[in-house]
């Protein structure tokens, strides 16, 4: 059996230069993390609890076929509207949320599959940034993955680097595979942003500010998935290593 490869330590100033600068990106996501819980004043567990028992059950099968539509519609939307700025997408998904959040539960549903396919369609424009094709199937499972992170309500930045490392073979079935694997952790974390803006004395205002924070968490995480991707694309460095350099100076 052979033996694995040892791989160098990163010592290029530059390279760690980089990744601090990374680093820092993703502290910057835990920062909304922490601002959104302070809003919303409860834990992410609570607000599970607080959503019926049907719409529970239902959240992973809503979430596949959310994400399964947002891919399509995220890509065709391409060739007719161009990337938008960080700023735009997040006032645009902030009134997306705070119409969902008017009606209650019933409308937050609704608006659902258009936050998604909004969110994917800003993790594709910064994949695009970064100098990768988001038509590709690669970059594509790339995107998917950036939603595999831990969530806005969430404070785990092992699941956030550890899932978005891992590697599928870039086929149809892949992908099909990679969308269920995904949708019962975004299941999850959507269904704290349901039961945050469906809250019956905050509505509207809700809405808005999860919309608002859900935007901005998934920017900064896909600009820290990119952005190692391109570090390592352009360096010539293995980017699994760059990763646990990553990993270790956000674990500081």
């Amino acid at each position: 059996m052979p033996m694995a490869e040892i791989l160098p330590p990163v010592t290029d100033p530059a390279l760690l230069g980089e990744l601090d600068a990374l680093a820092r990106r993703h502290r910057a996501a835990g920062g909304v993390v922490m601002q959104l819980i302070g809003y919303v004043g409860t834990s992410a567990e609570s607000l599970l609890e607080k959503l019926p028992a049907p719409v529970r059950g239902g959240l992973d099968g809503a979430t596949e076929r959310a994400l399964s539509g947002a891919m399509v519609a995220a890509e065709r939307s391409r060739g007719i509207v161009s990337d938008r700025p960080d700023w735009l997408n997040r006032t645009l998904t902030a009134a997306m949320g705070a119409a969902g959040g008017a009606g209650g539960l019933a409308s937050s549903l609704a608006e659902l599959p258009f936050t998604v396919t909004m969110l994917l369609r800003a993790i594709q424009g910064i994949a695009a940034e970064h100098g990768f094709d988001p038509a590709s199937d690669e970059v594509r499972l790339e995107c998917l993955r950036v939603f595999a992170s831990a969530g806005p309500l969430e404070n785990d930045d092992g699941m956030d680097l550890s899932f978005l490392a891992a590697r599928a073979t870039i086929t149809g079935p892949s992908m099909k595979s990679l969308i269920a694997k995904v949708a019962p952790r975004l299941s999850a974390v959507l269904g704290q942003k349901l039961a945050a803006q469906a809250a019956p004395i905050l509505g509207a205002v809700a809405g808005a500010a999860v919309n608002y924070a859900f935007t901005s968490y998934y920017q900064e995480i896909a600009r820290v998935h990119f952005g190692l991707k391109r570090l390592a694309r352009d360096s010539g460095t293995d980017e699994g290593l760059l990763r646990e350099e990553l990993v270790a100076r956000i674990a500081k």
